[in-house]
């Protein structure tokens, strides 16, 4: 990751031109992911976030992982995603498909000036070096997972129950919290961007 952005955005409508006007960090590409708990609001922060950018891909997570490999999937990201995206290349994988269990079909990632990353564990130790910018969802586990159990339904219950304890695990070992250049807040129909720890100055902020 670059070194902390001492400038940064107001507002969730500053955030767009903001993070465009960043160096690249992966070749042609400004890589930012947007990272926290598990139903902390990620996927739906990511959409909006890549429509303000005019529709800026979206790599989400899910479509890496497994049921047995909940957040081994470091090796499929760096090959089949930020290797091509760094030689300026579009990036191609197989989704994972959750009912199925298997991998089908093709997805396509092109190398536009901002590629979007969101899932668990997308700030990780070995993606930050990565990253123009590292996005944290300010919510707590216990919230967040609330939220993810009651959207899920009782029929993941069983899941919900071994991902908890998969999530917990991650993060004790490898947290993104603490290098968040910016945390995003939930306001009503709204966000609020904050500094992240690991800003080095103060950067004002309001509600949008």
């Amino acid at each position: 990751m670059n070194a902390p952005l001492r400038n940064g955005p107001a507002s969730f409508d500053e955030l767009a031109p903001w993070l465009l006007a960043q160096p690249p960090s992966l070749g042609p590409v400004r890589l930012v992911a947007v990272d926290g708990h598990a139903g902390s609001g990620k996927t739906t922060f990511s959409g909006r976030l890549a429509a303000a950018l005019g529709g800026a891909p979206v790599l989400h997570l899910d479509d890496l992982a497994t049921h047995e490999e909940l957040f081994e999937w470091t090796g499929r990201l760096r090959e089949q995603v930020l290797d091509p995206l760094g030689r300026g290349e579009t990036a191609r994988f197989r989704p994972y498909d959750w009912v199925a269990r298997r991998f089908a079909g093709e997805r396509e990632i092109a190398p536009e000036p901002v590629v979007l990353v969101e899932g668990v564990g997308a700030g990780r130790r070995a993606l930050r070096p990565h990253l123009a910018c590292l996005l944290w969802m300010e919510l707590p586990h216990e919230h967040s997972w609330e939220r993810g159990q009651l959207r899920d339904g009782a029929e993941l219950s069983d899941f919900w129950d071994g991902w908890m304890r998969a999530e917990r695990g991650h993060f004790a070992a490898d947290p993104t919290r603490p290098y968040a250049e910016l945390l995003i807040l939930q306001r009503g129909g709204g966000y609020e961007v904050l500094p992240g720890p690991h800003k080095t100055t103060t950067t004002p902020h309001r509600r949008t």
